[in-house]
């Protein structure tokens, strides 16, 4: 249907992709973590979000002029590796004070969806995803070729959406013990400011192929 072919199987493969440990996940869990369970899930509505718009790219045919333009790519590149930088320290850079989940609804939530939007759009690596991994099941010949990669890319997203608000959910449970602990969350500030400045550093020297 709609030029689709082995659903079960691409929404497998979906789920193996966006559990394995990368950019997204540790910018949603340190987001939730960090901020609270309504941070988290705005980081995760963010990045499910930069995930529909690399479908949409994909569909009208613009990832394929991105990912064989060596300057826009190495644009995207740049930026995607430098905002990873960042954040990361401004991580390393924070003082932390432990969390603080009654002054989680004073966090601007639509900052953290925007950060996710870009931390997700701005990774060259997902134009590659995108791709190579949705033509594999979608009969991309015909008038229902656009049809199945828009259909692929949004079931993408939605997953991306569902999976990172559970990771969000049970990650955040932990922080009613761990809001009160110092030397906790000055560990994971400057752990995860150091994942985020390896994943931004990784971006810059990425290559299109």
């Amino acid at each position: 249907m709609f030029g689709i072919h082995d659903f079960t199987l691409f929404v497998i493969s979906a789920l193996i992709f966006i559990a394995a440990p990368g950019i997204d996940a540790v910018f949603v869990l340190s987001r939730g973590i960090s901020n609270g369970r309504a941070s988290g899930m705005a980081a995760s509505a963010g990045v499910a979000t930069g995930a529909f718009v690399h479908t949409i790219l994909s569909t009208v045919g613009l990832s394929l002029i991105l990912s064989q333009s060596v300057t826009l790519f190495t644009a995207i590149k740049i930026i995607g590796g430098l905002y990873l930088i960042y954040i990361g320290i401004k991580s390393l850079l924070k003082k932390s004070k432990g969390i603080d989940i009654k002054k989680t609804s004073d966090v601007p939530l639509r900052k953290h969806y925007i950060q996710g939007v870009i931390t997700n759009v701005a990774n060259p690596k997902n134009i590659l995803f995108y791709l190579s991994f949705l033509p594999q099941f979608a009969s991309t010949n015909g008038e229902n070729g656009s049809l199945a990669l828009l259909v692929l890319g949004s079931t993408f997203a939605l997953i991306v959406l569902l999976w990172y608000s559970l990771v969000t959910y049970f990650s955040t449970l932990a922080t009613k013990t761990l809001k009160d602990n110092k030397t906790f969350n000055i560990i994971l500030d400057k752990v995860s400011g150091i994942v985020f400045i390896a994943l931004g550093l990784k971006l810059l020297v990425t290559k299109p192929n």
